[in-house]
C-alpha cells in the first residue's frame, strides 16, 4: 500500500535542500537517509533521501543527485509516497494510519449516525476528519480524544462525543464572509449596513 509521507516545498540554501511538509507521524522511520519514495507526478521520482536535518523547527531533505538550488526547486510540491505493509501498525496503539481511519462510520456515543469518514486533513495543530453526512453535507470533526473517544477497527467505527455546535444544524451556524447574518437568510445582521 502506498502512503503520502511528505510534500517537497521550497529550495532551502544552493546545495540542493529542500523544505518538506511532514505528512507522516514516523519521520524518523519514513524519511531517514536511504529510503527511497515514490512521488506523484510520477516523472519526477523515485528519490532516494541522502540527507535530512531540522533546521528552525522545519526538516530538510537532500536527495541523491540534486545538488543545487535550480534542481532543488524544481521538485516544488512533489509528493513523496512511501511503500507501507498494509498490515503493519504503528507502534503506538494510540496511534493510527490514515488507511485505518478512512470509510470508518462516525457514531455518537448513543449509536447514532453521524457519516463515513471521506478524508483526513492534516494541519499544524490537529487533525481533522472529513465526514460525509448521509446528505451529501460534510462535517469537520477534530481528531482530538476530548471529541472522538474511540477508535474500533474492529467495528470499523469511530465513536464522537462534539461540544455543542459542531454537528447540531440548528447551532452550527456559520456567517459569510459576504456579510450576510447569522440566520444564512442573506439579511444584514444586527449592526451592519444593508
Amino acid at each position: 500500500m502506498q502512503l503520502v509521507v511528505a510534500r517537497i516545498g521550497r529550495a532551502h540554501g544552493i546545495k540542493g535542500e529542500v523544505t518538506v511538509e511532514v505528512r507522516t507521524d514516523e519521520p524518523e522511520l519514513r524519511l531517514a537517509p536511504g529510503a527511497v519514495l515514490a512521488t506523484e507526478p510520477a516523472g519526477t521520482g523515485p528519490l532516494t533521501i541522502e540527507t535530512g536535518r531540522v533546521h528552525s523547527g522545519r526538516l530538510l531533505l537532500r536527495f541523491e543527485g540534486v545538488r543545487d538550488r535550480t534542481a532543488a526547486e524544481a521538485l516544488r510540491n512533489t509528493l513523496l509516497i512511501a511503500e507501507v505493509d498494509p498490515d503493519e501498525l504503528p507502534e503506538d496503539p494510540e496511534e493510527f494510519y490514515d488507511h485505518q481511519l478512512m470509510d470508518l462510520d462516525v457514531v455518537l456515543a448513543d449509536g447514532t449516525a453521524v457519516g463515513r469518514i471521506s478524508e483526513i486533513t492534516h494541519l499544524p495543530s490537529q487533525d481533522l476528519f472529513i465526514v460525509e453526512r448521509p446528505d451529501g453535507s460534510e462535517v469537520m470533526i477534530p481528531f482530538v480524544e476530548e471529541i472522538v473517544t474511540e477508535i474500533d477497527l474492529e467495528e470499523q467505527r469511530a465513536v464522537i462525543v462534539p461540544p455543542p455546535g459542531l454537528i447540531d444544524e440548528s447551532q452550527a451556524v456559520i456567517a459569510s464572509s459576504r456579510g450576510e447574518d447569522a440566520e444564512g437568510d442573506g439579511e444584514p445582521g444586527p449592526g451592519k449596513d444593508a
